[in-house]
């Protein structure tokens, strides 16, 4: 599908949507697509709400926000996001907030269609105090001093839909990840409908000849979207560096309001698609974000003689 058709297809007002990809492959192209479409009071998931989820909420899409981390990755902060919170500025915006491993245990539980799946990590924290998700359950089996134990546990999530970005896939949907992975494929089980935006689609012989990277096979896929740079600011692996400089300017950028909106302005709504974002930073790619080669060799797996 093309990116334009798959949120057409799959995003709905008042849907809960999954952007996943840890600071690698975030799926940006699909966060300014649903900006474009005006979609609104979306549930918005992701395990560390970053730059995409500011833009986001400046477009006016997203209602609720359920994650751990939020910042701009080690280069500032979020101005937009900032404002909801701490001023309701210029609406509210309701936070779900866990821990990092809250919340990878909130997509295995999903992908597993598990009613909960209990953690340690929450003792002595203060989450619970603000998270009334966060709940205790008594363990079936004795604690580690043999008395019954207290655990800490986290519901699923179950997404209407997943975005993710990745690498490449064939045109079934097999799709292949390298380098930084995060919880992608959690997220596309944990799902209900899944989207797969790949910097390139190959052929099936492409895939099979290296089965072990498929993190995502065809079965758990609703959509593959061929979206070449669909992850700037972040990176793909073997195609692009992570724009730095992009990510420093966005503190500056959204702690002005007039600011932000007029950058949607030129790089949203005023671009057609992704393709048009892209092309104005052609250059900038060529000259700042290219990447070497850097080949990881070859696997014997043998063959029936």
């Amino acid at each position: 599908m093309s990116m334009r058709d798959a949120v057409a297809a799959f995003v709905h007002d008042g849907d809960t949507v999954c952007l996943e990809g840890f600071t690698h492959l975030i799926p940006t192209a699909a966060g300014h697509e649903i900006i474009r479409q005006r979609r609104r009071d979306l549930t918005v998931v992701r395990m560390t709400a970053d730059i995409v989820v500011d833009q986001m909420l400046a477009g006016g899409c997203v209602k609720r926000l359920v994650s751990s981390f939020v910042g701009n990755s080690s280069a500032g902060s979020l101005g937009e996001l900032r404002r909801r919170i701490e001023r309701a500025d210029p609406e509210p915006l309701e936070f779900e907030e866990y821990s990092h491993h809250g919340m990878v245990c909130r997509y295995q539980a999903g992908a597993q269609r598990l009613p909960f799946l209990p953690l340690r990590s929450y003792a002595g924290s203060d989450l619970p105090g603000v998270n009334p998700a966060l709940r205790k359950v008594t363990s079936p089996y004795p604690g580690p001093d043999g008395e019954p134990e207290q655990i800490y546990v986290v519901p699923p999530v179950n997404p209407d839909v997943t975005f993710i970005h990745a690498q490449r896939a064939d045109r079934l949907g097999n799709t292949q990840i390298w380098g930084l992975t995060g919880v992608q494929a959690e997220a596309v089980y944990a799902a209900k409908r899944a989207v797969v935006v790949v910097e390139e689609i190959v052929d099936d012989e492409v895939i099979r000849a290296d089965p072990n990277r498929t993190v995502v096979p065809a079965h758990a896929v609703d959509a593959v979207v061929h979206c070449p740079r669909g992850a700037h600011p972040s990176f793909a692996q073997g195609y692009y560096d992570r724009d730095n400089a992009f990510y420093r300017s966005w503190s500056h950028i959204s702690k002005d309001a007039e600011r932000l909106r007029a950058w949607l302005d030129e790089w949203v709504y005023g671009t057609r698609d992704h393709a048009e974002y892209a092309a104005k930073l052609a250059e900038h790619f060529r000259d700042n974000l290219a990447v070497g080669e850097a080949l990881s060799g070859q696997v014997d797996y043998g063959r029936r003689l």
